[in-house]
């Protein structure tokens, strides 16, 4: 599975623009022009290259908020639906890039900001351009590369039904023993059709592959290494007497939720942030919980933020994207899309830590490249399903 989303959790869980030119679907633009007298330098364009519910998160939330902490400055947001033209995206970026041209936005919020700073198109930052990057995790800013900004994020997560489950498993090896002694109360998605499936299977897939080739499986295409996989293979196999329904699996994340929440199996791996938003609007019982497992953990990651090198709106981009990692922001980011905080915790208010206080936001593993993961969705469809 490729990673698409920082951190999120429950009693529990754990965790930009003018549309690019030809390209990207049109968007309603937020700014309310507050600021009637804002100058072109203090005017920002965010492209989203995502989903509605991030658009919505943007244009609701976190730009009237930015423009009211800060008069004179005015945010326009444009969606790019589902990242549809991301390729052109890139292109026009790398071309404007190389021209010394002004982009078509100021900045990015989508799944292409690693590809972008790997390329060299984006602003590197530091915590002296962005000073509240010194309160996210080493680790997880390396892993956007040097343009990169870490603003949110999410994990699969061990969701359990503590009427069966008292004591849920800690580890993997503790999980497939479990599965194993409760037949037919577990069960995971197609990793095809839904990423809590997915992760749940690189998850068992990674118990067998040598922590060096899986380093250059999650940043390249290494097609020559998937015969490491086919240990992990055939243990998935071995689980299908084991799982619910014996072999047949779940169509997406939402229905392996249904399952869970309609107490037909006691325990799946689940999004934090679907979870959360689940248990929030009484959709799962409170006696659902959910928790991380380890050696290793199920997969997750952030989401990034970056700023084009070619932009002349520098200083207002960076601007924005240290407001939206102040514990505000990123506690409004908690509260609209269920999603681990960036930030550390100890930044944050007391309910909000509440709400993480079983988690470990800062373990995010990240999942397979792009392509590895479709190549690992079709061998599970050959290799797993059946009797």
């Amino acid at each position: 599975m490729t990673t698409r989303r920082l951190l999120s959790a429950a009693a529990l869980v754990v965790v930009a623009a003018t549309a690019v030119t030809g390209c990207a679907q049109s968007s309603t633009a937020t700014a309310q022009d507050n600021a009637a007298g804002a100058s072109a330098d203090k005017t920002i364009t965010v492209l989203i290259s995502g989903d509605t519910n991030v658009q919505s998160l943007w244009e609701k939330s976190l730009v009237p908020a930015f423009e009211k902490a800060n008069p004179g400055y005015s945010v326009k947001v444009t969606l790019d639906l589902h990242g549809e033209h991301d390729a052109q995206t890139l292109a026009k970026l790398t071309s404007a890039t190389e021209q010394k041209k002004e982009p078509d936005f100021d900045l990015v919020d989508g799944g292409f900001v690693s590809k972008a700073s790997a390329a060299n198109l984006l602003t590197p930052v530091t915590t002296d351009t962005v000073p509240a990057l010194k309160d996210v995790p080493q680790e997880v800013i390396q892993a956007g590369g040097t343009g990169g900004i870490p603003y949110r994020g999410s994990a699969v997560l061990l969701a359990y039904d503590t009427k069966t489950v008292p004591t849920p498993p800690k580890t993997l090896d503790d999980l497939l023993t479990w599965i194993k002694a409760n037949p037919g109360k577990f069960t995971y998605n197609s990793p095809k059709s839904g990423g809590s499936g997915g992760a749940f299977v690189a998850t068992v897939l990674d118990k067998y592959v040598p922590a060096a080739d899986r380093a250059k499986m999650t940043v390249g295409y290494e097609k020559g290494l998937e015969g490491d996989w086919d240990a992990g293979f055939a243990a998935l196999k071995e689980l299908n007497p084991y799982v619910f329904q014996k072999g047949v699996y779940p169509n997406g994340n939402k229905q392996t939720l249904d399952l869970l929440a309609s107490g037909q199996i006691s325990m799946a791996p689940v999004w934090s942030d679907q979870f959360i938003t689940g248990v929030a609007n009484g959709q799962i019982a409170s006696t659902v919980k959910a928790a991380q497992i380890s050696n290793p953990s199920f997969t997750g990651g952030a989401a990034y933020l970056g700023i084009p090198k070619s932009t002349t709106r520098q200083d207002a981009a960076l601007k924005l994207a240290n407001f939206v990692l102040s514990p505000d922001a990123q506690s409004t980011i908690i509260k609209e899309m269920s999603g681990f905080p960036a930030i550390s915790l100890d930044k944050l208010p007391a309910d909000v830590k509440e709400k993480f206080k079983d988690a470990d936001t800062n373990n995010l593993r990240k999942g397979y490249f792009d392509q590895m993961g479709k190549d690992l969705n079709s061998l599970w469809d050959q290799k797993v399903p059946g009797q």
